[in-house]
């Protein structure tokens, strides 16, 4: 295959966020009146595994505040099976960003043991891990968006974060074999009944604009949270990145990982779900995905591979099978962990892209290829994709093109 020349571009997205992130944590959880039962309680805060931009500011902020407070805060790692179901694993993923007693001056406790809480009359059982269990109360601190695995009220967020975060491997397991009823039913019931034990004090919820700024972050009372969150969640939906177009030849993605998305690229972007039973997203249209690397702070599982028709050999060789099929089988949509063509390199694999699209030439291919779909602020499209684009006003052209490949490998495209 001869080298091919794309054009890069920027996509305009409304780029609000909030000033003074620090102040605005210690500003919400003072408002909250959260700080007058805290002297002298041992506090955990429940961090989750997501690649959140500002985790470690409002983290700091939140550790500040309750020690000024006079309260003893701790860490628990809230992500349900992640990080290999080990306590070990659990750690590392928060230390990648910076969720570490060095940098925070706290203890990170690291534990995949449950307590088991009463569930009344529903179908599941539920868990709460045992250091959040004993302390004194658990602040819940996550960013509320779309879920990858379904859509509902209540999707990624604080409620989710409450269940499966905090209830670890052994919640995951126990929601996850009802498949996507566990998630859309179940999750929000389970929620309730943990809020109503009341150990959880509190909820900090974050909301990011396009460009992973935090947008929004608001402190919310146990009992206020199964109320307020669905309109975070809108907030977040109305402030998701999209492609700028919906029918797609060959889609380049720089790297998937699970830093970036639950199931390393995120379904509501590229427009595959691959879900028994769920509805496949209405656009973008996409024939082939080409998944060229995978990120480091994924440490090797590469869930969402799957959701790509090829992918390198470099990517092939960082997966950690162990870590992603615990991951996977936990889940239990077992499509998404199915390794897709290996090419030998991208040259190769963006040439098996194009024959997965049927009788379309290179020349007149439509290819957009990104980073990855947390960052979509800078993308590069072929050239016949210009007329398309030309009207588009949050779209801005940069000059000349560039060479799609250096040698056998994608050249770099993304320092602009």
């Amino acid at each position: 295959m001869e080298n091919y020349s794309l054009i890069k571009l920027l996509q305009k997205f409304p780029s609000e966020s909030v000033n003074n992130l620090e102040e605005k944590v210690i500003a919400e959880l003072e408002g909250s009146g959260a700080g007058s039962s805290i002297n002298g309680a041992s506090i955990a805060l429940a961090v989750g595994s997501r690649g959140v931009t500002d985790i470690l500011p409002i983290v700091t902020a939140t550790v500040s505040f309750i020690k000024s407070r006079g309260g003893n805060p701790f860490i628990v790692p809230a992500m349900g099976s992640h990080g290999g179901a080990t306590p070990q694993g659990q750690s590392d993923l928060l230390e990648a960003y910076g969720i570490c007693i060095r940098k925070l001056g706290v203890p990170i406790k690291s534990s995949m043991e449950v307590v088991e809480l009463p569930c009344g009359e529903l179908k599941n059982r539920i868990f709460m891990s045992k250091p959040a269990f004993e302390s004194d109360g658990v602040i819940l601190i996550n960013r509320i968006k779309p879920h990858t695995d379904f859509h509902g009220s209540y999707e990624s967020g604080l409620v989710k974060m409450a269940v499966i975060g905090l209830g670890k491997h052994a919640q995951a397991m126990e929601i996850h074999k009802f498949g996507v009823y566990g998630l859309k039913e179940l999750i929000p019931l389970s929620a309730q009944k943990i809020f109503s034990t009341g150990k959880i004090i509190l909820g900090l919820g974050i909301v990011e604009n396009c460009y992973d700024q935090t947008l929004h972050i608001e402190a919310i009372a146990p009992e206020k949270i199964m109320e307020r969150e669905p309109a975070l969640l809108e907030l977040a939906r109305k402030n998701m990145p999209s492609l700028p177009v919906e029918n797609i030849d060959v889609l380049i993605v720089d790297r998937i990982g699970k830093d970036i998305s639950g199931v390393g690229m995120d379904p509501n972007i590229i427009g595959r779900m691959k879900i028994a039973g769920e509805e496949e997203p209405s656009c973008p249209h996409v024939k082939s995905i080409f998944a060229a690397d995978l990120s480091e702070k994924s440490h090797g599982n590469a869930l969402g591979i799957g959701l790509a028709d090829v992918i390198s050999k470099k990517l092939f060789r960082k997966i950690n099978f162990d870590e992603m099929y615990e991951n996977v089988f936990t889940s239990t949509f077992l499509e998404r962990a199915k390794v897709p063509v290996v090419a030998e390199n991208d040259r190769k694999a963006l040439a098996f892209a194009l024959r997965n699209c049927g009788a379309v030439e290179l020349k007149d291919a439509r290819i957009v290829r990104i980073q990855d779909t947390l960052h979509l602020g800078k993308i590069c499209v072929s050239e016949n994709l210009l007329t398309e684009l030309d009207s588009n006003k949050n779209i801005e052209q940069l000059p000349g093109f560039y060479k799609l490949f250096d040698g056998d490998f994608l050249s770099p495209s993304f320092e602009l």
